[in-house]
């Protein structure tokens, strides 16, 4: 899978690393959306799902010291469930399209989840149970292009469930659907040699971004930081949506 990339498209993806990276060490969301959003606008954004779940998963690890007391395992283990049924399908789909239609597909899923998470629907109790399986259904399907946080976060942030066990338990399952992920990916062909050297190229900038991010240099509300950077996405989308009909 080589990356023929000139470049000024080196260039976008570096500043795309780093402006992703701070975006989730400032706001807690939304890597692994704007690094495709922003690279399917010069390239096949499939070329870059598995580097993307490759940098999710260390920043993850790097945000696992402490969580563990407040995973609620119950609900990891139907997610992973529905999960499982999930992310092969959404890896069908994506690889048996063309590189237009998948860049379309992927901006236009984006767009859906901006409304989704500025709409701020709210439910009145909890989600228990089998429920959670067809949330991770709808992650697994997403997390095909390497974007299944999107649909947890809106539906984790829809519920009355403390921050804290909000934060560990997705802490706890992106790792587990990411070591699930790995070998489908392999299969699908979206792994190879170049994957390793794009994830280490990239890794440096990303965590300088995501370090950059934690310490809040702009002294916005992480909330009001969260809005602007769901409409960043959205810009994103909105042209991915574009080049994939022009």
């Amino acid at each position: 899978m080589p990356y023929d990339l000139g470049p000024g498209a080196l260039a976008w993806l570096a500043v795309a690393s780093l402006v992703a990276g701070f975006v989730r060490g400032y706001s807690g969301f939304g890597f692994s959306a704007l690094l495709i959003a922003a690279s399917s606008l010069v390239t096949n954004p499939l070329n870059f799902v598995a580097v993307v779940v490759i940098l999710e998963t260390v920043m993850s690890l790097q945000a696992a010291r402490g969580a563990g007391p407040h995973v609620d395992w119950g609900r990891v283990g139907w997610l992973m469930g529905g999960a499982a049924l999930g992310l092969p399908l959404g890896l069908w789909v994506l690889t048996g399209i063309s590189e237009d239609a998948a860049r379309a597909v992927i901006s236009g899923y984006v767009l859906l989840m901006c409304v989704v998470l500025l709409a701020g629907w709210r439910l009145s109790r909890e989600v228990t149970g089998a429920a959670n399986g067809v949330a991770g259904v709808v992650s697994g399907l997403a997390n095909a292009p390497g974007m299944g946080g999107l649909p947890l976060a809106a539906f984790f942030a829809a519920q009355p469930m403390p921050a804290a066990v909000f934060r560990a338990t997705l802490i706890a399952f992106f790792p587990l659907l990411d070591l699930y992920s790995a070998p489908l990916y392999w299969l699908a062909g979206l792994v190879g040699w170049d994957t390793l050297r794009a994830s280490l190229l990239a890794l440096p900038v990303t965590l300088l971004g995501n370090w950059l991010g934690g310490r809040h240099f702009f002294g916005t509300d992480p909330q009001d930081f969260r809005r602007f950077a769901i409409g960043l996405l959205a810009g994103l989308a909105v042209l991915g949506l574009g080049k994939a009909v022009l």
